[in-house]
């Protein structure tokens, strides 16, 4: 709240003549209005000689007989009390706005402590893992023992026909006859695994509101920017058949629908539907407007229904994203060869590897605001990233960029040579074979040569595919993240090294595979940057 505001108020409130008994709002920021009332500052007309008081005009005398003392008396104290009253009021007042403004200056003043605390000093707080990895790298390689090895690194075996099954509650899900022939579209919005929660919570919801679901349509994004549809990521007709005990799903509106509409999905009328919301609020909000148009569309729908559901609306959630989303055979063949590819050269280990979900690309290193070893030209660069896929939302007026802050709590990705130092650290060996899940890594031939020396046998699908296989994916980061997703999934250890939907995803989905029986690394980075940061160790 702007200080020279409230200080004007203020000095309006202690100053300025008012009428008696009026009531005054005065305009203080946004955050609140302040209502009272107060009593004037009282001015005594002139008297004459005989005690009458004049009026303005000279020639003029009031004709009202002169006031007894008893009244005057009485008029006097009326007077004084009337005035204590409204010092009182006043002094009331100031305290409020005194209050309010040291409440908003503490408010503001904190954010600034918080980045004088974790400054540039602050143990973490800068990114030294480069200087780390040159002074012990004689160290690294030198140490070619192993304390991990991957044929014995989980004393149970994993075998896919063990399974888990989604567990289908006390009530049995049964699919009812449209009998109104209603219709539900969604439009799909964020990346990959974000567009795969969608369509699973779609199927819920046709389900919730027994409706059709139309093949849900994948929304383009300026970030991703891959144009798709939802055929060119999952198998359609799989989609379709393995659901048909549950809801109908099409492929295509009826043509009178479409007609009604001159053949344009987007003329149809759009719901906003509030984030997370639960299965009651489909029921007394979204259906009555189905049910009056036969149709309805949903946009955007991302995160639009709650992650707490009953037990039988919990299974189809689960059975859609495990037995009906099946990838398209183009992605699943490609992946095939990738994981045979990747087993072939991982001989020395019986065929397994581990794979790691790196998340350095350019857009992400300029969303989270972190820094590291660029300098200035670093930095030039992620302003124009920002401004290229954000906009104005890193340039507004109140928003806090702290660095150090963001790296201290452990929210900046971990660069390809801290992955390598953790790993080494923790006793995999050199020879470990490696799958690198990624996009196009920000500066890639100076971030990825130091993990390249500490593990040699480091692949990835531009690595393991030929050129000519790689082709019809070039430009669609979809389905290139499809493939990796796959050969992530049939690794024998994960690792993740940044949030997101993609590892969420995909540990759940290994847990599925093998019967909970799937092992995954998951670094604390608040620890980590800490120890990352300290030149001296030895």
């Amino acid at each position: 709240m702007p200080p020279a505001l409230l200080i004007t108020a203020i000095i309006a409130l202690l100053s300025r003549r008012v009428p008696l008994n009026t009531h005054h709002v005065y305009n203080l920021p946004n955050m609140f209005q302040i209502h009272f009332s107060l009593s004037p500052f009282f001015t005594m007309s002139p008297k004459n000689a005989n005690g009458y008081a004049t009026s303005n005009n000279n020639n003029n005398i009031l004709s009202s007989p002169p006031t007894s003392p008893s009244n005057r008396k009485n008029c006097r104290r009326r007077l004084r009390r009337r005035g204590s009253f409204a010092m009182l009021h006043r002094r009331n007042v100031l305290l409020i706005v005194t209050v309010l403004y040291f409440t908003g200056l503490i408010s503001c003043v904190g954010p600034l402590f918080s980045l004088l605390q974790y400054s540039g000093l602050a143990t973490g707080a800068v990114y030294r893992s480069h200087e780390i990895f040159q002074k012990f790298w004689n160290d690294i390689e030198a140490d070619n023992s192993s304390t991990i090895e991957l044929s014995s690194v989980w004393i149970y075996k994993r075998k896919l026909k063990e399974q888990k099954t989604c567990s289908i509650g006390t009530t049995a899900i049964t699919k009812d006859s449209p009998g109104a022939n209603l219709y539900l579209i969604v439009d799909a919005n964020g990346g990959l695994n974000q567009q795969r929660s969608s369509i699973c919570n779609a199927v819920v919801i046709a389900a919730l509101l027994n409706a059709t679901l139309l093949i849900p349509h994948l929304e383009f994004h300026n970030v991703w920017r891959d144009s798709r549809q939802f055929g060119d990521i999952y198998d359609e007709d799989h989609f379709i058949s393995t659901l048909k005990d549950y809801i109908t799903v099409v492929k295509k509106l009826p043509a009178e629908l479409m007609e009604r509409y001159d053949s344009n999905i987007s003329n149809i009328q759009n719901l906003r539907v509030q984030a997370w919301a639960p299965p009651r609020y489909y029921l007394e909000e979204v259906y009555p407007v189905l049910f009056k148009w036969r149709v309805v569309r949903i946009s955007p729908f991302a995160n639009r229904l709650s992650m707490h559901l009953p037990s039988h609306l919990q299974f189809l959630r689960c059975f859609s994203n495990y037995e009906a989303l099946r990838f398209s055979l183009a992605i699943s063949a490609l992946a095939k060869k990738l994981v045979k590819r990747m087993i072939e050269r991982s001989s020395n280990s019986v065929g397994k590897y581990i794979s790691v979900h790196l998340r350095f690309e350019e857009d992400m290193v300029a969303f989270s605001c972190c820094i590291y070893d660029g300098g200035q030209a670093e930095k030039s660069e992620m302003d124009v990233v920002r401004e290229k896929g954000w906009g104005k939302k890193f340039k507004q007026k109140y928003r806090v960029i702290a660095p150090g802050l963001n790296r201290k709590n452990g929210k900046c990705p971990m660069t390809p040579v801290e992955v390598g130092m953790m790993l080494r650290g923790m006793g995999f060996a050199k020879d470990t074979p490696i799958y690198l899940a990624s996009g196009k890594i920000y500066q890639a031939d100076r971030y990825l040569a130091p993990l390249r020396k500490m593990f040699p046998l480091l692949q990835t699908k531009e690595t393991l595919a030929t050129k000519d296989e790689l082709a019809p994916f070039e430009g669609y980061s979809s389905r290139l993240a499809a493939v990796d997703y796959l050969v992530c999934l049939f690794s024998e250890v994960f690792v993740t090294t940044q949030g997101g939907n993609f590892p969420h995803f995909l540990i759940g989905h290994r847990r599925y595979l093998y019967n909970g029986h799937a092992k995954t690394i998951k670094p604390d980075k608040i620890k980590l940057v800490t120890l990352l940061q300290n030149t001296s160790t030895r």
